[in-house]
């Protein structure tokens, strides 16, 4: 048939129409039944499903009998209402169906290997080999769809907020501070690369410098990294840059555009404003700096009460400069259990609890009943660690977690957003035997910890903070340093001789010879923004094309080799991988 394709409906536009009312519709044939001298089979579209009903006497009969799943249909037809035992109230369309006066076949389909109507587990080296089937179950279009609706929520309340969307370059020159760079090689200059960035850190700086004063992008970044759930070799950012502002500027745009998001898009009830932390506050609380704070059980420093000596050997730890600290856990657990716990966090953990008015557990012999009750011992059991640092707080807050998921602690359909602040500007790398950037070395120190960079760098905090989700980091930024003696100094700390500093970022501060604003911004994580509103395990449910954990797309075959054309045009040669046990070839 002639078709005028501006005419065509989709199915979900068909639950306002009217019976007797003529349709075009074109789609995926979902399910087909033939029965009863009549045939059923169900059309699909973006939109939702409708049911099509072809009767013996009718011209396309034949036609509709040969159908099968996932082939491309064509119908034309008049809307009837259903038989009232036949309403289908589970779908938009449940109550009508459609039946064609003229059917035609656009494209035949093989068997697919996946079906849109699988909800259960299905591999995902499958699912991504033919990820243009899996892309058709309803759950995987209403995340793109989320995604969707997503992007256009930050656009729209950036630009209401003055905000211009300016692209930066993908080809930059390698600045290695961070994750490991992907190398682009350039034909033209032959032995030298380009890089893909990690993000556009210092294009959004110059951007500041140029008097753009406000500005995002929905970029895409690139990293080398190990990937997992919610990490991807190449991944999008939200970026955003402001001239004149301090932290609180930005953390109020970010929240404003936070509560859009989910609001609009994920339909979550959020406050306007959200709680904050301070970096040393989430550690010692939480053991993270990212923490899950939609349940209680925080880690309790025991200091005051183990420094009496009721136990002496958590006394002797303190006197070693140890920490002592607990999680309160709400459930009476075995010995086995702890044992286990403690066997899974790398942790020597001792405990007490108290039941029937008798302690129990490796501290009960140090207390009575009304002993463990002054230590916080109620109903639950007191789970006691000791350490140094805060790597050994980490494990206590993987404990915490692990104890949280087990029993079912943390409130289902609960969200909470929470700050964390006042970050540590630098850290000691004890491989490389220097100091280095916490986040990036183009983040501003505190004002009062400022003079501290040279003579105490452990403690100097910096104005960086992270947007924390459900104990997952999905927004970070800074106030950036926009003062080039300032910038010197801390590439001087991370140790940058001059010379190396202007090889790498000559242009930023040549750039700042010229006069920059104060400025600072944030980036969302987008895909695990995403993620975690649809509701979904891993950010590779919410991208339409993503890699395997290996790094392999299992759809195109990539990574792949070149021909040795493509490689001596670029002046590569590629030294084969070595045999197993063998080194590799000079």
């Amino acid at each position: 048939m002639s078709v005028d394709w501006s005419k065509r409906k989709a199915t979900a536009q068909l639950a306002e129409m009217a019976a007797g009312d003529t349709v075009l519709l074109a789609g995926w044939v979902h399910r087909h039944r033939h029965h009863g001298g009549l045939v059923f089979f169900d059309l699909r579209d973006r939109s939702g499903v409708v049911q099509v009903v072809v009767h013996p006497e009718n011209p396309a009969f034949a036609l509709a009998a040969r159908l099968r799943p996932e082939w491309v249909v064509e119908v034309r037809g008049q809307i009837a209402l259903r038989e009232t035992a036949a309403v289908n109230p589970k779908i938009a369309t449940g109550r009508i169906e459609v039946v064609p006066s003229e059917l035609a076949v656009l494209a035949e389909a093989a068997p697919p290997p996946i079906s849109p109507s699988d909800e259960g587990e299905i591999d995902e080296g499958l699912r991504l080999r033919h990820r243009y089937l899996d892309l058709r179950r309803p759950q995987m279009q209403r995340n793109l769809e989320i995604r969707h609706l997503a992007l256009q929520t930050a656009r729209r309340v950036l630009t209401e907020q003055g905000f211009w969307e300016v692209e930066t370059p993908n080809l930059t020159r390698s600045t290695p501070e961070g994750a490991r760079d992907f190398l682009v090689p350039s034909r033209l200059a032959k032995g030298r690369f380009y890089a893909l960035p990690q993000s556009p850190q210092l294009f959004k700086q110059l951007l500041m410098v140029a008097g753009i004063e406000r500005y995002f992008q929905v970029v895409h970044c690139f990293r080398d990294e190990d990937l997992r759930a919610d990490r991807q070799l190449e991944f999008v950012q939200i970026d955003i840059e402001q001239s004149f502002v301090d932290r609180e500027d930005v953390i109020a745009l970010a929240e404003r555009l936070t509560v859009a998001l989910v609001r609009e898009v994920a339909g979550w009830e959020v406050p306007d404003a959200f709680d904050r932390l301070t970096y040393r506050q989430a550690m010692d609380r939480y053991g993270s700096d990212h923490p899950d704070v939609r349940f209680g059980m925080p880690i309790e420093d025991l200091k005051q009460r183990a420094e009496g000596g009721v136990v002496p050997f958590l006394a002797q730890a303190l006197g070693a400069g140890e920490r002592v600290v607990a999680l309160n856990c709400p459930a009476r657990l075995s010995r086995k259990q702890v044992e286990e716990m403690a066997e899974r966090s790398g942790l020597a953990l001792a405990w007490l609890s108290v039941e029937a008015g008798e302690t129990k557990g490796s501290l009960a012999r140090f207390f009575d009943a009304k002993g463990a009750g002054a230590w916080g011992v109620a109903d639950g059991t007191l789970l006691v660690g000791h350490g140094v640092g805060d790597e050994f707080l980490q494990q206590m807050g993987g404990l915490r977690l692990r104890i949280a998921r087990e029993l079912g602690l943390i409130p289902e359909g609960r969200h909470q957003f929470v700050w964390v602040t006042d970050f540590p500007l630098l850290e000691w790398n004890a491989e490389d035997g220097r100091w280095q950037a916490v986040h990036h070395p183009f983040t501003a120190p505190l004002d009062e910890d400022a003079e501290q960079i040279e003579s105490h760098p452990a403690q100097v905090r910096s104005k960086q903070y992270d947007l924390v989700l459900d104990g997952n980091e999905v927004a970070g930024g800074s106030i950036r340093i926009h003062q080039r003696d300032v910038q010197e100094r801390v590439f001087a700390r991370i140790g940058l001789s001059a010379e190396q500093a202007a090889e790498k970022f000559q242009f930023l501060l040549e750039a700042f010879r010229y006069g920059a604003p104060p400025h600072g911004g944030i980036a969302f994580g987008f895909d695990r923004l995403v993620m975690l509103m649809a509701g979904m395990p891993t950010i590779r449910d919410v991208i339409a094309f993503p890699l395997l954990s290996s790094g392999a797309d299992p759809l195109t075959g990539a990574p792949t080799e070149v021909a040795d054309d493509q490689l001596q045009e670029l002046g590569i040669s590629v030294r084969p991988p070595a045999a197993p046990g063998r080194p590799d070839p000079a």
